[in-house]
């Protein structure tokens, strides 16, 4: 059975989700602090194969470059690709931190089945925080990035984001996930697709 470890990152608190197997890491939104995800990884015995960035905003890829220098490869959804490698785009411009300028990605995701490291797992498009936000489903796990929070949803106020796109994700896509799935926001603690369903005042 995979390991989950998470970690928060940066000025804005960003959730960094490892997952390990088999000597092998998984890392979903590697926002910032690359040395301490690099040294989580280490304690564990677990090699950086892999980052997948459920979009493409400063907070969540601001350390894909360290990792990418250890050996992982990048991962995000074809219509966030841009953002990687454009600080106007990651709006990194006004972060007060340095120009995110790439690494680009190595593979581009789109919606459906994908499989990493003989694990299977689902990558649902959920445009609307924005046009390539992605959240991620592995069994009983959904990481949703900046999709739906505990008691809230992403922003839709900065440059590609779209409010009708962002409820329609959150109801048609993740509100029909059985009621016991996990969720593993970007930002903020965990909590239930039932939870969110019948509490959440936003949705």
């Amino acid at each position: 059975m995979p390991e989950l470890i998470k970690l928060t990152v940066g000025a804005l608190d960003t959730n960094c989700y490892i997952i390990g197997s088999q000597g092998r890491a998984l890392i979903i939104d590697p926002g910032a602090e690359g040395k301490k995800i690099l040294d989580s990884l280490k304690r564990q015995g677990w090699e950086p194969h892999t980052v997948i960035n459920t979009h493409g905003h400063a907070d969540h890829i601001g350390a894909n470059s360290d990792l990418k220098k250890a050996g992982a490869r990048i991962l995000i959804h074809n219509k966030d690709e841009e953002m990687l490698i454009k600080p106007e785009r990651n709006l990194s411009q006004f972060t007060g931190g340095n120009l995110l300028e790439g690494p680009g990605a190595d593979e581009k995701l789109e919606e459906g089945p994908w499989e990493w490291e003989q694990h299977r797992m689902e990558i649902i498009h959920t445009p609307g925080h924005t046009p390539g936000g992605i959240s991620i489903l592995w069994g009983q796990w959904l990481f949703s990035g900046d999709t739906l929070f505990a008691g809230g949803v992403g922003r839709t106020d900065l440059p590609g984001g779209n409010t009708e796109h962002l409820i329609s994700s959150i109801r048609e896509k993740l509100f029909t996930l059985p009621g016991e799935i996990r969720v593993f926001p970007g930002h903020g603690p965990e909590t239930t697709i039932a939870y969110e369903a019948d509490h959440n005042p936003v949705v």
